[in-house]
């Protein structure tokens, strides 16, 4: 198993432009940086020190490394931007978008990544901050218009089956596009959606509480998605969890086990595609991610949740 990564480029990389551009942000140049580990990014990713000792966080990619990313960076300044003050992201300083180079300068959150395996005091912690997190929203892209072209990898992989498909998936293909379906429509919802809950995407703080981070593909879909994702993080990285603590939002099993399939229909299909630039671990992630979700999708099957 791979670690969410990319090959980042560090604070010195990046042109004395963007270097400008973050220091009429905070009022200040940069005395220090410390990259960051963790997220599928080739730009920078870090903390940053100015003289009088306060703190920031900056992100920044051009188009260069990888145009997705760029895309993300300035989704996530709109979406940071719009949050609800409650909400437990990071509060966006300022943002920097020369048509290249985009750079996002947010308040620093003291505070560390969950360990994993997971321990079960920060996923208690993170499970009631997803709990929390589930608020009424608007003004976002709607879940299943997000998900449905990734839920659909079931169709692709039935139009051309690869040799190195799981067995048990290539023998079920007709159903698990029904499920991956099925599971698109689930996805409805009116509720606030992070989308990518992963460990290299929280920060659990000093006093305990939990913060949530990167947020360019937030939606507005069904309320338990994103303690379906931690699941899904819990089963890779290891740690004690059960499908029951879904059970707080009242979903229909069947739709959980349709999210599972159009789930793993994503990363399945998704591994088997060329690497991206920048990301070199990206597909095999994805492929470890697949390896989770089937034997996942079978058990809930197995047991007649759907």
């Amino acid at each position: 198993m791979v670690e969410a990564s990319g090959v980042r480029i560090g604070w010195d990389d990046l042109p004395p432009s963007v270097h400008a551009a973050v220091t009429a942000i905070l009022g200040g140049p940069v005395v220090e940086a410390v990259s960051q580990v963790g997220g599928f990014s080739p730009g920078t990713a870090d903390r940053v020190r100015l003289a009088d000792g306060s703190r920031a966080f900056v992100k920044a990619v051009s188009a260069a490394h990888n145009e997705h990313s760029v895309a993300l960076h300035r989704a996530e300044a709109r979406v940071t931007a719009a949050l609800p003050a409650d909400v437990p992201a990071p509060r966006l300083l300022g943002f920097h978008d020369d048509g290249t180079w985009v750079a996002l300068v947010f308040a620093d959150v003291e505070g560390r990544q969950p360990l994993v395996p997971w321990q079960q005091p920060d996923l208690e912690a993170v499970l009631d901050a997803l709990r929390r997190l589930a608020v009424p929203a608007t003004g976002l892209p709607a879940l299943p218009s997000l998900l449905a072209h990734n839920f659909a990898g079931w169709r692709r992989l039935a139009a051309d089956p690869p040799p190195s498909l799981d067995p048990w998936a290539a023998a079920n293909l007709d159903l698990l596009v029904e499920l991956a379906d099925r599971g698109t429509a689930a996805l409805a919802g009116d509720r606030l959606v992070h989308v990518d809950i992963r460990a290299d995407n929280l920060l659990i703080r000093p006093d305990g509480s939990v913060m949530v981070v990167d947020w360019p593909g937030a939606a507005v879909g069904v309320s338990w998605f994103d303690t379906l994702s931690l699941l899904l993080n819990v089963r890779l990285y290891g740690g004690e969890i059960s499908d029951d603590v879904l059970d707080c939002f009242s979903p229909d099993p069947g739709d959980v086990t349709a999210v599972v399939a159009g789930l793993a229909a994503f990363f399945t299909d998704g591994a088997r595609q060329p690497a991206p630039p920048g990301l070199p671990t990206l597909r095999r992630f994805q492929q470890d991610q697949a390896d989770v979700m089937l034997p996942w999708l079978r058990a809930r099957l197995d047991a007649g949740l759907r």
